[in-house]
């Protein structure tokens, strides 16, 4: 084996980018500089969900400039109600799958500085969409295409970057590394819930309807750019003798590894109902359910979303020091005994939801923290990404994605009190899948 200080002279140059490793060099070590891998993976990461999460805020102003109520065309609200509920979810697992097999093909860093430019483009474009008066039914056909751009791109991230963060781990510190998937996603959520409500309080409601509303896309696209900038000069993680073999096919992950595609849905499941539940459901089933008032339940609900981006990297190294299996039964059997009691303790008061909301938190931690690393330590090297970002996808969008309508059914059927249960059932199944898995902490990552 050639010294890592002392390559043989005879071991042929790598490419002109400094960061790649040169033939003959140690493929297995973790990359070098792990802050610049960290701050390429966390601040892309927190500008992709930034642009997500922008139009979740702002759905309201879009849909009056874009999607008239009284057009006179039955296109329109056919079409405002795909683009709101259904297009970004539906695009996801299409988009893990994709960018998930760029990332295996053609490297982690190629992947992410793709989806990057992506989410940039898509969010460029919903802040130049035209309104319907002056364009007609194509102003909410190109919102639809932003959208369906934008769901591509948030599944390929999370492959991309997923791999990307576990890969650049040192030994002992995949966990860590792994919990900053979730400090970068709540930053994202943040700053697009700060800029919205400072343009609101800011800007009159004729302005905020004229031409506010397009200014927090402008910013991400800009902000993109600023990404793509620190990613382009990231660390190749994909081994040289990866790089150099035979590039896996699109399916490859779905044929070859049948049992681990089903794993992470398994593992998925509960985690992401609980995660949309607690991050985003949680205010609007408060205010529908205990009466609690709505600028309260906001307020409550970014305390409690900061304080759960504080809480990752804790969760993170606890489970590179005690595995990612109690972490794991922790979150699972933890919402699956008291979700019922937290929700139905939910009172009027603020000081009740902020309570509940920060338990949930605690509990979540146990999954959020340390499941890219999970995932990551599921697939081998060569189908890594594209094994994870399908399976993830798809049960992001099937429960993930689904829990605020869920929930919405149950109370407008008059079942509200089965939606809780809901939540317990699928963390109690997830925490079955839990209990059969290896304990993988402590083994060597395949590069």
């Amino acid at each position: 084996m050639t010294d890592r200080t002392s390559p043989s002279p005879s071991a042929p140059s790598g490419p002109p980018d400094p960061p790649e490793p040169v033939a003959g060099a140690l493929t297995t070590a973790p990359p070098r500089r792990p802050l610049r891998q960290l701050l390429a993976a966390s601040v892309g990461n927190a500008v992709e969900w930034y642009d997500w999460y922008a139009y979740t805020f702002l759905a309201t102003y879009i849909a009056g400039q874009v999607f008239p109520k009284s057009s006179g065309n039955s296109l329109v609200p056919l079409l405002s109600t795909f683009a709101v509920f259904a297009v970004g979810f539906f695009m996801r697992p299409v988009g893990g799958l994709l960018m998930g097999a760029v990332a295996d093909r053609h490297g982690r860093r190629a992947a992410l500085t793709v989806t990057i430019l992506l989410m940039g483009g898509s969010s460029l474009l919903v802040g130049l969409t035209p309104t319907y008066a002056a364009v007609g039914v194509l102003a909410p056909v190109v919102l639809v295409l932003a959208r369906l751009l934008q769901g591509l791109s948030v599944g390929g991230e999370f492959a991309a970057s997923t791999t990307f963060l576990v890969e650049s781990a040192g030994p002992g510190r995949r966990g860590l590394f792994s919990s900053f998937q979730y400090v970068s996603t709540s930053a994202g959520q943040l700053a697009a819930s700060g800029v919205a409500a400072a343009l609101v309080s800011t800007l009159g409601d004729g302005q905020m309807d004229g031409w506010g509303w397009r200014v927090p896309f402008v910013l991400g696209a800009l902000l993109s750019l600023v990404g793509f900038w620190i990613r382009r000069g990231a660390y190749e993680t994909r081994s040289a003798e990866q790089r150099a073999a035979e590039r896996p096919g699109l399916f490859d992950a779905l044929r070859h590894h049948p049992r681990e595609s089903l794993l992470i849905c398994g593992i998925t499941a509960g985690g992401t109902l609980a995660y949309y539940t607690w991050t985003s459901y949680l205010p609007t089933y408060a205010e529908l359910n205990a009466g609690i008032d709505k600028a309260d339940a906001l307020v409550a609900g970014t305390i409690a979303l900061a304080f759960f981006a504080l809480l990752q990297p804790v969760g993170g190294m606890l489970s590179d020091r005690f595995g990612r299996k109690p972490l794991l039964l922790f979150f699972g059997l933890g919402f699956a005994l008291l979700s019922v009691p937290l929700l139905r303790s939910l009172g009027s008061s603020f000081a009740s939801l902020l309570l509940v909301q920060c338990a949930g938190m605690v509990l979540l931690t146990g999954f959020t923290s340390i499941s890219a690393a999970v995932n990551a330590e599921v697939f081998p090297a060569r189908v890594r990404a594209a094994g994870i970002g399908f399976p993830y996808s798809l049960t992001v969008a099937v429960f993930g994605g689904t829990a605020p309508y869920v929930g919405t059914l149950f109370k407008e059927t008059g079942h509200a009190g089965l939606f809780p249960w809901y939540v317990a059932v699928l963390c109690l199944v997830s925490s079955v899948v839990y209990l059969r898995l290896p304990e993988s902490a402590h083994k060597e990552l395949d590069r």
